[in-house]
């Protein structure tokens, strides 16, 4: 905002006319702005730190005669798990959530968004936020894979669905994308260790519950090293979904889809998508194995198939084992699912091992693993 300001002396009479409205409003009573000016101008010489989440604008202003002043602060976008406005915004929430809990510490006035028109948009008296999208109709995925597992066999119809989920990734994932590094290890470090990711995951096992505590450190030590393994992969950053599984899509008559609820900033790695799916093929193999000969087994088989021999992607399964390994997590909870046999768990969990262990995931032997 500081350099937007400098540039653009538009801007600042547009910021002092809302800006005024603002406190006019949080005072109860006119007031009368003076000055805005950056802070860091009063930088004392010889700073050693030159790094900040933001740059703050003081803000001296009258009430009722009073001289008083405030500081509007924005953060900037930086790699430091602020690149993304919705970091950014939680960033803001944050502090208007907690700045009042700590003793001597300085007080939330405000907090809330520039609208486009640069009018400021209080969030002040909030609550949780919102989101209003689109309806369309459909039956989930999931539908379709519970009535293979339970009839134990893939229609014509459920391979090509399979075969167009890989074809609609495939589509999704063509074309590289010109963003810097930071963007792929933002993807990855996420994967790893937020807290929908596989940190997180393990964290929502229970102490006491079917699968030993050393037994997921275990785990959680062999994904961390993937983090450096990755790192040079930046390259394969592509347009993801970032949460492609069959509670994410809902197909209509015949091959119409759509898919619902997109996430992680659409930017990573196509493996997590590739992942995100195939897994939950595997999973219907680990709750039934005489399920997959004729059934799942089938379309993991046109799923994989259709997505390698489109793409020429080989390279994918280089790359492949920390998403599975959280996928597998998931589908291996039993916060997410309490019903399954513990012999399943161990199965998928111990195909999550094998792949993080391997310089490569070979796709057959996983299903040894789980399958048999």
């Amino acid at each position: 905002m500081v350099r937007a300001l400098r540039e653009d002396p538009l801007k600042i009479e547009n910021l002092r006319r809302t800006l005024a409205q603002r406190l006019a409003e949080l005072e109860r009573e006119p007031i009368l702005l003076d000055v805005i000016r950056p802070i860091a101008a009063d930088r004392a010489e010889g700073e050693l730190k030159h790094v900040g989440y933001g740059e703050p604008l003081l803000v001296e202003y009258s009430a009722g005669g009073r001289p008083k002043r405030a500081v509007l602060r924005t953060a900037g976008s930086n790699w430091f798990g602020h690149d993304r406005r919705s970091d950014r915004a939680a960033l803001a929430l944050l502090a208007a959530d907690s700045y009042g809990s700590i003793p001597d510490h300085i007080r939330v006035l405000d907090v809330g968004a520039f609208a486009a028109d640069g009018s400021m948009l209080s969030l002040g008296g909030a609550g949780e936020h919102y989101l209003l999208t689109t309806y369309v109709d459909g039956e989930l995925y999931s539908s379709d894979l519970r009535r293979v597992e339970r009839d134990q066999l893939a229609t014509p119809l459920d391979v090509e669905r399979a075969r167009a989920l890989a074809l609609w990734l495939a589509k999704l994932h063509a074309q590289p994308i010109a963003e810097p590094p930071q963007v792929y290890h933002r993807a990855i470090r996420d994967l790893v260790g937020s807290g929908e990711g596989i940190f997180g995951l393990i964290d929502s096992y229970p102490d006491r519950g079917p699968i030993p505590r050393d037994r997921l450190a275990s785990i959680e030590q062999r994904a961390t090293a993937w983090r450096g393994r990755l790192r040079s992969k930046h390259a394969r950053l592509r347009r993801t979904h970032g949460d492609f599984h069959p509670y994410n899509v809902l197909f209509r008559e015949g091959l119409d889809f759509s898919v619902l609820d997109a996430s992680r900033g659409t930017r990573g790695d196509p493996a997590d998508d590739l992942a995100a799916m195939s897994v939950n093929y595997l999973f219907g193999g680990a709750l039934d194995k005489a399920s997959w000969k004729e059934g799942v087994g089938v379309l993991w088989h046109a799923f994989w198939t259709a997505y390698l021999e489109s793409t020429g992607d080989d390279e994918v399964l280089d790359v492949l084992a920390p998403f599975l390994a959280w996928r597998l997590l998931v589908v291996a909870s039993p916060v997410w699912y309490p019903s399954v046999a513990d012999a399943s768990r161990d199965a998928l969990l111990r195909a999550a091992e094998h792949a993080l262990d391997a310089p490569r995931v070979h796709l057959d032997e996983l299903v040894r693993i789980v399958v048999g």
